[in-house]
């Protein structure tokens, strides 16, 4: 079998989802050698599960945000789209959504918040230019119409806020129920989720 981490593909089920986090336990992350892509994502989702207790959605979106980092190259242009279309098929439309929107989050923010911007780690200033860099006023004009915008905003920032090395945080198989929950509860919802395109 081909290793999970090397080739974009869509999941079709909790297991593979969590057989490719456990193989990015071993993948360091592109923005901290000191942490490993499932170390962020866990991070993540430890964050929103205090910023945003009863939104089981956001949490899991913040597990998997950045799965897709193995299959991006320089600059992670793309991560994020793929990233949605990976797991869109078991986890549903809104948390492929939020994982779409963090990307164009980084970007809403550092234009609409100025200390935002030196709240970034050195990696993400430098993806921020190959990812668009900052959003122009119709851009914002047009993120701002987002119906889950204020989750996506509390997705991003938990994204900025989990990069330290050696956090201690519940590990992947506190989240396995969460995520059948949010697969039973979210999967073909994305009606009432809108989308993020910029």
């Amino acid at each position: 079998m081909p290793d999970p981490r090397s080739t974009a593909h869509r999941f079709t089920s909790i297991d593979e989802i969590i057989e490719h986090l456990r193989a990015l336990g071993q993948t360091l992350s592109v923005e901290d050698d000191a942490l490993t892509e499932l170390d962020h994502g866990l991070q993540t989702a430890a964050i929103l599960a205090v910023s945003a207790p009863d939104d089981l959605g956001v949490q899991i979106a913040g597990l998997v945000h950045d799965l897709a980092h193995p299959w991006d190259g320089p600059g992670q242009p793309r991560h994020a789209t793929m990233g949605a279309a990976a797991v869109v098929d078991v986890l549903g439309e809104r948390v492929a959504a939020l994982i779409r929107s963090h990307v164009p989050a980084k970007r809403y923010l550092v234009a609409t918040r100025p200390e935002y911007a030196d709240m970034l780690s050195a990696d993400s200033v430098m993806t921020l230019a190959a990812q668009g860099g900052p959003m122009s006023p119709g851009e914002v004009a047009e993120f701002e119409t987002y119906p889950d915008l204020v989750a996506a905003v509390l997705l991003r920032t938990a994204d900025d806020g989990a990069k330290v090395p050696g956090a201690e945080v519940p590990g992947l198989n506190h989240w396995e129920a969460t995520m059948h929950e949010v697969a039973a509860t979210q999967a073909g919802a994305g009606a009432s989720s809108g989308s993020v395109t910029t």
